[in-house]
């Protein structure tokens, strides 16, 4: 995914990125498989930040990430925000039961550098346009109308 998206990124004016599938991976990988010998510890390393790379390397693009938070929410994503360097992140608390991972419906807060929008329980599709407008206002001052 990284080599694909890296490769189009210059093409592109908007960049919507969602959660990571994996903010970790095996250290090892086990060259067969491994037999049953009692306890196994796994050691993990992080994965590549995709988001944090394009982000580093736009040159105009409107950039938006996703977090999913279980503690600290607005805080944890005000400092992802700022790292980052993005124009607009969505965040979620997925220790909300209902909601966001294994439901149709999500509740979420988007935030830029100068908004905070609570975007309150509602199905994905409405969550998604909300995004969009959100990217709307961003672009709108970025590029001025004629």
């Amino acid at each position: 995914m990284r080599d694909a998206v890296l490769r189009l990124f210059s093409q592109s004016t908007i960049l919507i990125k969602t959660a990571a599938v994996s903010d970790y991976r095996p250290k090892l990988a086990a060259g067969q498989k491994l037999k049953r010998t009692g306890p196994l510890s796994l050691e993990l390393e992080p994965t590549t930040d995709i988001l944090a790379e394009l982000a580093s390397m736009k040159t105009g693009q409107v950039i938006v990430g996703f977090a999913a938070e279980t503690e600290n929410i607005l805080e944890n994503a005000r400092k992802k925000l700022a790292k980052k360097a993005l124009d607009a992140i969505v965040v979620n608390d997925v220790s909300r039961d209902g909601v966001g991972f294994d439901s149709d419906r999500n509740a979420v807060t988007i935030l830029t550098s100068h908004d905070l929008v609570e975007v309150p329980e509602t199905t994905k599709w409405e969550v998604a346009q909300r995004v969009l407008d959100q990217v709307v206002k961003l672009r709108r001052v970025r590029v001025p109308t004629s």
